[in-house]
């Protein structure tokens, strides 16, 4: 079965897509969406489903996409624009029939790393080692998107929801 993992973002969406197969999972493709700065945010969004939509024609076959639920303590702008592309993450997954899960961040760094509140380079590093990469995954956005489908790898393969 195929997982896309999204770390939801108005500037940059990161995604990963993995292939779980008996409590094994293999990375077949990851990266960023990045959407042009000082375009209006309505093309921004549009940016944003037309490339998601991308990924999923090479990847007609996921099975589940799990999205990062939002975590803003503090600004209230950038929050309601990441609102915004999850809104449009969300609806173009559905549209799909893809199954949709959603993971807090918290869940996501402790599952990867052991410890809830790990830092980004100790993220990039579980997935390098993890997966056998040469190098960690850049950027930081994309070795989200890998930690958040492989976060719930042990759940997928015992049949479960989040």
């Amino acid at each position: 079965m195929k997982c896309l993992g999204i770390d939801p973002g108005v500037e940059r969406m990161g995604y990963g897509v993995l292939d779980v197969a008996r409590g094994n999972s293999r990375l077949l493709e990851y990266g960023v969406v990045q959407t042009p700065a000082g375009i209006e945010a309505v093309q921004r969004l549009c940016t944003l489903q037309r490339d998601l939509s991308s990924i999923l024609d090479r990847h007609p076959d996921v099975a589940v996409a799990v999205v990062e639920e939002l975590f803003f303590a503090k600004n209230r702008k950038t929050a309601m624009m990441v609102s915004e592309a999850r809104g449009v993450i969300l609806f173009t997954l559905a549209s799909r029939g893809i199954r949709i899960e959603e993971i807090k961040p918290i869940e996501v760094k402790a599952s990867v790393t052991g410890f809830g509140r790990a830092r980004k380079q100790e993220i990039q590093r579980m997935i390098q080692l993890t997966f056998r990469l040469s190098e960690p995954p850049q950027p930081d956005d994309a070795a989200d998107a890998i930690a958040i489908a492989l976060a719930v790898v042990p759940r997928l393969t015992q049949g479960t929801h989040l």
